[in-house]
């Protein structure tokens, strides 16, 4: 059954081909059986479509699930079959498995390769990758990275990353001023004054600050995902939806980037683009109780409630624990006027998290609508008790003899 679902796959991909199916899709799918525990399938699925083409980024893509399968030797040969048709693309890949053999000599070679190509990853990023943890404590390793591999303003703009993520925004702010100080004509400098800018909610400046930097490097991702933030927080969505499909035109296999591009069309009304994004995305998680969630609103929002509510009953399905699903449902019945139902699924919302204010309220409504007065003063009252600052205009109308 497994093989069959992946030959299904292979064959619905490829028959996409003619039609200008990316390879992003490709790397997408692999990368989600992967994750699901299948690496097996990812294998198989790539192996379909290198038939078809020759590209490094499949070879990469195959290589890593060789290498979640523990089959070294197979990621090895794709590793340098991807170095082969895109130089140094695979170098990388090899000084994990050199690292996760325990051989640092060969690792660190190949990850010198790495550090002197266009992929080069951030230190962060390569000190965080728990693939070279046998070697971290060798002397090799603590030699490799006595050198410079990083520039100044290089290593200074990550850390400002890393305080604007945890809100040590004053800290950022003094690393910024060292910078400018330094580097003042350096794009990185402007860059991480854009992601200060961008944690203080001053969007029009980061907008203004990123824009000018893409003019200069308009396939930098990083640039791009941090545009797209600051667009989302001045309300201009039609913006954001713009750069996540740039985003998506570059090749970045990011399945997410499609449920944040849906979000972006279905507050501009876009509704059709929306559920094409986030049903492209559930063929690769088809379980993700997020984009569920997210077809269902988008489909409420377009008017098609019985539609929304095949979506939120299928999340309850799979999430039955999950109260954020029962409520999602129970205001779609809400929507609907089906009080009985709403009332049913609000209910079982509280037996799972009985301290929701707003829950508390929405049931009450439902109930009184069901000409049930005290059952749903009852739930006035106790939206009260736990915050709901509309329960009193209920209470005082409904309520009070």
């Amino acid at each position: 059954m497994m093989k069959n679902t992946v030959l299904l796959i292979t064959a619905f991909l490829i028959s996409g081909l003619a039609a200008g199916q990316q390879i992003t899709d490709y790397l997408l799918q692999a990368k989600a059986l992967s994750e699901s525990g299948r690496p097996g399938e990812s294998v198989e699925l790539l192996s379909g479509v290198i038939g078809k083409i020759q590209d490094a980024r499949l070879f990469t893509g195959r290589a890593e699930a060789k290498l979640l399968g523990g089959d070294f030797s197979g990621a090895i040969s794709d590793f340098n079959a991807a170095n082969d048709i895109s130089g140094f693309s695979g170098e990388y890949g090899l000084a994990k498995i050199y690292a996760l053999k325990g051989d640092a000599p060969t690792s660190l070679y190949h990850l010198e390769l790495h550090m002197k190509s266009p992929y080069r990853k951030s230190e962060k990023e390569i000190l965080l990758d728990p693939s070279f943890s046998n070697i971290e404590n060798k002397p090799e390793w603590r030699i490799f990275w006595r050198r410079d591999w990083y520039t100044v303003p290089e290593q200074k703009t990550s850390e400002v990353e890393y305080y604007v993520s945890v809100n040590k925004t004053e800290e950022a702010r003094e690393i910024l001023s060292e910078l400018k100080r330094d580097y003042p004509y350096n794009n990185l400098v402007y860059y991480a004054g854009a992601l200060i800018a961008l944690s203080g909610k001053r969007f029009s400046e980061a907008v203004k600050t990123l824009s000018e930097l893409l003019s200069a490097e308009p396939s930098n991702e990083k640039y791009l995902r941090v545009l797209a933030k600051a667009q989302t927080g001045l309300s201009n969505y039609a913006g954001a939806s713009d750069t996540y499909t740039r985003l998506l035109n570059l090749g970045v296999a990011d399945a997410q980037l499609l449920i944040l591009r849906a979000e972006c069309y279905r507050k501009t009304g876009e509704n059709p683009r929306a559920i094409a994004d986030i049903e492209k995305f559930l063929t690769f998680y088809p379980d993700n109780k997020s984009a569920l969630s997210l077809a269902g609103k988008t489909e409420a929002s377009s008017g098609d409630n019985l539609k929304a509510l095949e979506y939120f009953s299928r999340n309850l399905k799979l999430h039955p624990e999950d109260p954020e699903c029962y409520i999602d449902r129970a205001d779609s019945y809400f929507v609907s006027k089906s009080w009985v139902w709403a009332a049913n699924d609000y209910s079982m919302s509280l037996d799972l998290k009985p301290d929701n204010p707003d829950v508390w309220l929405s049931k009450g409504i439902a109930t009184l609508n069901m000409g049930k007065e005290d059952d749903a003063c009852h739930d006035f009252r106790k939206a009260l008790s736990l915050g709901n600052k509309r329960a009193p205009e209920y209470i005082s109308k409904y309520c009070i003899k």
